[in-house]
């Protein structure tokens, strides 16, 4: 396995002074989360603000039928100067400009994991209402209806999105602000096998903040990154009107996210804050990305989550399709699950994002 860079000594202390004591004074994702979303204002490129460094669009569908299996659109708007998640080789001339798309299903060997520089191949509107990256992707944003307009080598996706008001804050702090939308989607996926009507829920979500990034046209050595080391960010349905997010998030071995969040379309917006989460097996071969970095990879999984001292989700997870290198430094994939939700079997698919450099 690669070695990762030794964190300097200055960042590390601020990391851990920032986590025990101004985050759970600034956050307030849990009590954001149990409330309708009243701010769709702040979805916004922020691609030429001198205050929020870097933002992130998504829209993830998992529980898709064979061979696709989910649908990931991931990206970054300039570079988050967070060393999980930057790749420095695919920086632009300005590495503020540095912007990613990554998109794939569980279907055949390709994907699609390409930089863009902002300043000269992107167009965002400064309103939002329209995100291309190059000829590859155009997002539309009109809250609560949303756009997906994919042309890949391997594929194209076409999607029209319903958000609701069911919001889940990972982070809501004035410095940084990450958010989940339970939507509603329609569309198709083309590709060598013709055209697949999908339909379904998703989510939509979005993502600002601020970062040391913004005042270097160079990219951030590693020492001098934010040194989340473990990233995992899981989507699973337990019934066909209800989500289930699941976080677990580290920086320099402390916590900063391990959550669930269960929504449903009837309205129903629940956070959960007693989470296990346990690698039970990993893959015998660590995967080896196109850097020739290697990194350790799940193959089956636990999670349970209780509310004092209910058990309300417990249930294990299979990791049985082909891992897409562009998360960052690290995958997404899709995994068969089974266990139990409030004393019920619960089955299916449930997507996976996995960075491990620990």
């Amino acid at each position: 396995m690669a070695s990762t860079p030794q964190t300097n000594v200055l960042v590390r202390g601020v990391t851990k002074l920032l986590c025990a004591y101004a985050a759970p004074l600034l956050d307030s994702r849990i009590e954001g989360s149990s409330q309708p979303f009243t701010v769709p204002d702040i979805i916004l490129p922020h691609d030429n603000s001198k205050w929020w460094g870097w933002t992130h669009y998504g829209v993830f569908i998992t529980d898709l039928p064979e061979p696709y299996r989910y649908l990931n659109t991931m990206t970054f708007i300039g570079a988050p100067g967070v060393l999980c998640f930057d790749n420095d080789y695919l920086s632009a001339p300005d590495a503020r400009n540095t912007a990613t798309v990554l998109s794939s299903t569980a279907y055949g060997d390709a994907h699609h994991y390409e930089a863009y520089d902002a300043a000269s191949s992107c167009e965002f509107a400064a309103d939002g209402s329209r995100l291309a990256w190059g000829n590859d992707l155009v997002i539309t944003s009109n809250y609560p209806n949303f756009t997906v307009a994919g042309r890949y080598r391997h594929m194209q996706v076409k999607l029209q999105i319903s958000a609701t008001k069911q919001v889940s804050w990972f982070v809501r702090s004035p410095v940084y602000d990450h958010l989940s939308l339970l939507s509603t989607y329609t569309g198709t996926i083309m590709d060598d096998r013709g055209t697949t009507e999908i339909a379904g829920m998703c989510t939509v979500e979005y993502a600002r903040s601020m970062t040391p990034q913004a005042l270097s046209r160079q990219p951030i050595p590693p020492q001098l990154k934010t040194p989340v080391h473990f990233f995992t960010y899981q989507i699973l349905h337990l019934d066909k009107r209800t989500q289930l997010l699941l976080t677990d998030v580290r920086a320099d071995g402390m916590t900063l996210c391990k959550l669930a969040y269960v929504r449903n379309l009837d309205g129903e917006a629940l956070v959960y804050q007693d989470v296990a989460f346990e690698v039970l097996l990993y893959r015998k071969q660590h995967v080896t990305d196109p850097r020739g970095r290697s990194m350790r990879a799940p193959e089956r999984m636990q999670w349970i989550v209780r509310d004092e001292d209910q058990e309300m989700i417990r249930f294990v997870a299979s990791v049985d399709s082909p891992l897409r290198y562009g998360h960052g430094q690290g995958y997404v994939a899709s995994y068969q699950f089974t266990g139990k939700w409030r004393n019920k079997d619960v089955s299916g698919i449930g997507y996976l994002e996995w960075i491990d450099l620990e």
